[in-house]
């Protein structure tokens, strides 16, 4: 069978190879997945450049931790699934429900855990979940981590986004557009921001109620705020370059979800949460149940991912490339 492997010690996408191995079984408490379609996070860009927690990888790994396929066979002693069932991987295989602690297991797709991007992989039956019925494999490979991380930093908080709440969020990527789509699908009012005029008009299209270029407004977190009153729940997905615009788009008693590491420099003083009694909260992916919840809201709603571009297994090294590019707007699939 297809894998590919970032070979130990890698620091580039050249340390990226596509190899054929022996089809792996189902072990006891396993299930074995016929992956369909696989989608690339800023972590898979940030593991083959030996950027990721740890640096480089101590071992030859296969990459992504999100995909999507149907079982093809189940190991001893599995229940609750069957043959043909329509499945996703969840990112944290120990994660299942409750708030995040040291037992929540590997992560898929780095250093010492399965990936992904393979035509089977076998995975622990508590580290799948079945996929929602509305979606394709290549939509629904693009939930587990950016899915599942904007419905952590909006609906799993201490005060879960309503209707008639507000949502900033910054840019385009893949958490950001799966933000804004639950955040409409709730009946919450959505500020967005981009350097591009174009994928503002793509987000308006989405649902975006506001739309502010943070070229021409630099300044955009005060916009935000003027245009809302405070922003209830925001996305951060930029990092410490964008966390003091983010303060100042915050309303009283508002949320700062802390998600990205994309930008380093920065002011990062939390003095300004103070005056409004708001919080920073830090979200790295979720559990089984936040999955679920997604899964759910996504059936409900008929919430369809935003998929930019479909790359074969063969290509994968384009895909990589295309998701690192400024065209990027939403998610890259692979397709086995």
């Amino acid at each position: 069978m297809r894998q590919w492997i970032i070979n130990q010690g890698a620091t580039s996408l050249d340390g990226l190879h596509l190899r054929d191995v022996p089809e792996p079984v189902a072990g006891p408490g396993e299930v074995l997945v016929r992956v369909r379609a696989c989608s690339l996070n800023y972590r898979d860009q940030a593991i083959p450049l030996g950027r990721y927690m740890g640096g480089p990888v101590a071992s030859d790994t296969v990459p992504l931790s999100d995909g999507a396929g149907e079982i093809v066979a189940l190991g001893a002693g599995v229940t609750g699934f069957a043959v043909g069932d329509r499945v996703a991987g969840l990112f944290f295989q120990g994660w299942h429900d409750g708030p995040p602690s040291a037992g929540m297991g590997v992560a898929l797709g780095a250093a010492g855990a399965p990936g992904m991007l393979q035509d089977l992989v076998a995975l622990p039956a508590g580290g799948v979940i079945a996929i929602a019925g509305s979606l394709s494999f290549e939509e629904a490979a693009c939930l587990p981590c950016a899915g599942v991380t904007a419905w952590n930093a909006l609906m799993a908080g201490p005060r879960p986004l309503r209707a008639g709440g507000s949502v900033l969020v910054l840019g385009t990527g893949g958490v950001s557009l799966l933000a804004l789509q639950i955040a409409r699908a709730v009946g919450a009012t959505v500020v967005a921001t981009s350097s591009s005029d174009a994928k503002l008009d793509r987000a308006r299209a989405l649902g975006a109620d506001h739309l502010i270029n943070y070229r021409s407004v630099p300044e955009w977190g005060a916009e935000a705020a003027r245009l809302t009153g405070g922003i209830d729940h925001v996305v951060e997905v930029g990092g410490a370059g964008t966390l003091a615009q983010s303060i100042a788009a915050v309303g009283y008693a508002g949320e700062i979800a802390l998600i990205g590491v994309l930008t380093r420099e920065g002011n990062t003083s939390p003095h300004g949460l103070m005056f409004k009694g708001a919080s920073i909260r830090g979200i790295f992916v979720g559990s089984r149940a936040m999955a679920q919840g997604l899964n759910d809201l996504v059936d409900a709603h008929r919430i369809k991912p935003v998929i930019d571009r479909r790359f074969d297994i063969a290509d994968a090294l384009s895909a990589y490339r295309y998701q690192s590019s400024p065209d990027l707007f939403g998610k890259v699939v692979i397709t086995l």
